[in-house]
């Protein structure tokens, strides 16, 4: 029914406010603000059960929240997060129209230069290389990089998330020792990260990956066992927290294993990452 412990929450049986019950004509409008926070919050706590339908119902409410009451960094918050859900469930049309309506809000509010502005380049940028538009992908990723590089208060977890992206965009373009520069610079950032483990075994994946599409999966081989060994360690590390985030990383990286002939680390991260949305469904 939507509960956090029981407790029913407005955005469960609510409806959006109606646009005809605004100010009366002539009243200044006043921003009524949405909870961000608690927008992310329940947002994670639906991808822990990678109930995908709930997350949508979830961030309509919000973002139509948003809209009538005229919080336009409200709605910023909300389209990224909408890009993001809709790139995971390759809904492209959807994607792009939240990408696009993003974009368009970053020069309303006059963010540009600021994290906000690299994080929605980020997230535009990462679902253009979803969907195939390396081109446009690359462009974003070198507009967040030269945010991200310039503002003092970067978090380190950002910039390597962006190195990590920016370096599959690369390879994905064919230039490799470019990506792999990439690579290693998101290895760098996030081994600094406390729980950077989860990102640097993504890394490690996507340079076995590269590095089979440079040259060839026979000649590559020694690289791509040392990268996929290095990978399922992070993975296997006690550091790393058995929560939703653990789940979602297992379930993205286990094709990889199978890819490469690691059946059973593929077979064993899938049962991690199944019984960890099992027993969050039964909470």
């Amino acid at each position: 029914m939507g509960t956090d412990s029981g407790i029913l929450k407005p955005e469960d049986y609510v409806e959006p406010r109606c646009v005809l019950c605004e100010e009366p004509y002539g009243a200044e409008k006043q921003v009524r603000s949405i909870p961000q926070r608690r927008v992310i919050e329940k947002m994670d706590d639906y991808m822990s059960r990678r109930d995908y339908d709930g997350a949508e119902r979830h961030l309509l409410y919000w973002l139509e929240e948003a809209r009538l009451g005229g919080d336009l960094r409200g709605e910023l918050l909300v389209r990224n997060e909408l890009v993001g859900h809709y790139r995971k469930v390759s809904n492209k049309e959807a994607a792009f129209e939240h990408a696009e309506k993003a974009l368009r809000l970053l020069e309303e509010l006059e963010f540009d230069g600021t994290i906000s502005s690299g994080t929605t380049y980020t997230n535009v940028a990462t679902a253009c290389n979803a969907f195939g538009e390396n081109e446009r992908s690359l462009e974003l990723f070198e507009k967040a990089r030269e945010v991200y590089e310039s503002a003092p208060r970067t978090s380190p977890e950002l910039l390597g998330g962006l190195y990590n992206n920016l370096a599959l965009v690369l390879a994905a373009l064919k230039r490799y020792q470019e990506a792999a520069s990439y690579y290693e610079k998101a290895l760098l950032v996030m081994a600094k990260v406390p729980g950077g483990e989860l990102e640097q075994a993504i890394t490690y994946i996507n340079m076995a990956n590269a590095v089979e599409a440079e040259q060839g999966a026979e000649e590559a081989e020694p690289l791509i066992s040392q990268y996929m060994e290095q990978a399922y360690q992070l993975l296997d590390t006690s550091k790393a927290p058995r929560d939703g985030y653990y789940a979602f990383v297992c379930e993205k990286c286990a094709p990889a294993f199978s890819w490469y002939g690691y059946f059973m680390q593929a077979e064993e991260l899938n049962h991690r990452a199944e019984e960890i949305y099992r027993t969050n469904r039964e909470q």
